[in-house]
């Protein structure tokens, strides 16, 4: 008889205890992408490897070159470029149509833009 009584009270114990707790919440994180570092120019048709920190995902995430140092403006790198991307490292291929010349690299996740590097696409 003390046995039943006692694994009722455990039993109504744990059960008063999971109801009060509160219910779970969900929430999301934004943090900002970060650049590190950016391989070595190439050509049109090279390949361009960059690295970093909270880089998202193809789908959450682009690419833009040619953009002022704010950057604003540029030029998109098409899905199709992508070799592939993780949250540190993106594997692209630079697109014939791509900016010759100088420019700052961002990546944007979310909304949410990087820090800049210098990238220069060669002739």
């Amino acid at each position: 008889m003390n046995r039943v009584l006692f694994a009722s009270l455990l039993l109504l114990g744990a059960v008063g205890v999971v109801g009060c707790a509160p219910a779970p919440t969900v929430s999301t994180a934004t943090v900002t992408p970060m650049l590190i570092k950016v391989s070595d120019a190439a050509p049109r048709g090279g390949t361009v490897t960059i690295q970093g920190r909270y880089l998202g995902g193809p789908t959450s995430g682009v690419v833009r070159l040619g953009a002022d140092e704010d950057g604003k403006g540029g030029y998109t790198f098409p899905a199709s470029s992508v070799q592939s991307w993780t949250d540190n490292q993106i594997v692209l291929t630079i697109p014939d149509n791509a900016p010759v010349g100088g420019s700052w690299l961002f990546i944007e996740v979310d909304g949410l833009r990087s820090t800049g590097l210098p990238y220069s696409v060669r002739q």
